[in-house]
């Protein structure tokens, strides 16, 4: 099946209505985990619950899976998979790279997806026509960049501290191979792998929701998305994103 653009930019118009207002407000930060900082706001809430509610509205017999209002009817075959904010330690901040993430699912492959980031006017988007962006500069396809040599590629990760063990020193030796590596920005570096401007990203524990929506737009514009194993990341795990470029 195919997802109008229209549903997309209705969805991206929903999450802004909720996480506009409240970003840069100093509103209240909970934290979900009591051993660490897993921060989390009304803004996240109740950008949720309003995609939800559309999804709903329009496909009624879809499941749902989402960070913060959990799952319903995921046993279809259709499953749309949110993240509200991706990047709230960034939207908290007063960071513009979060951003809103929702991914459909059909049979557990990602087939369409939406990155929205309303603060400054980007959507980036995959359907059955292609990859897409539409924000400043004007709508265009997207492309991943087609660089071939490690010595010329730009890395991102959101930070080395999430390896542990030997994973961080095979990240390091990575590392040391490319010819710029950046830190945070959370899904837009992954954007930015379709948008052409970056060669790499590379996440450990990435959950579902932290990906699905990333999976086809990547895809599309000619990107590749596994798990560090090879495998198929769309159910979370240590994703890799590469396009041109072997490690």
């Amino acid at each position: 099946m195919d997802i109008s653009i229209d549903f997309m930019r209705r969805i991206a118009r929903a999450a802004a209505a909720e996480t506009l207002p409240r970003f840069r407000s100093q509103a209240a930060v909970a934290n979900k985990l009591a051993e660490s900082f897993d921060p989390v706001t009304e803004a996240d809430r109740e950008a949720e619950r309003a995609i939800r509610a559309l999804i709903s509205a329009e496909y009624p017999d879809h499941g749902i899976l989402g960070e913060e209002h959990g799952s319903e009817n995921i046993s279809s075959r259709h499953v749309w998979v949110i993240d509200p904010i991706d990047g709230t330690r960034a939207f908290v901040s007063g960071l513009p790279v979060w951003g809103t993430l929702v991914g459909l699912t059909i049979d557990g492959d990602a087939v369409a997806g939406l990155m929205s980031q309303p603060f400054t006017g980007e959507l980036f988007y995959a359907n059955a026509s292609g990859s897409h962006y539409e924000g400043p500069g004007g709508p265009r396809k997207l492309a991943t960049r087609k660089t071939t040599e490690l010595s010329q590629a730009t890395l991102f990760t959101t930070t080395p501290a999430l390896f542990k063990g030997a994973a961080r020193n095979r990240y390091d030796a990575f590392e040391k191979q490319v010819q710029l590596a950046r830190y945070g920005t959370d899904c837009y570096a992954f954007a930015m792998v379709a948008a052409g401007s970056v060669d790499i990203v590379a996440d450990p524990g990435l959950k579902p929701y932290d990906i699905v929506a990333l999976i086809p737009i990547i895809e599309k514009a000619g990107g590749v998305v596994t798990t560090f194993e090879g495998g198929p990341a769309g159910n979370g795990g240590a994703a890799r994103l590469i396009r041109g470029v072997v490690p």
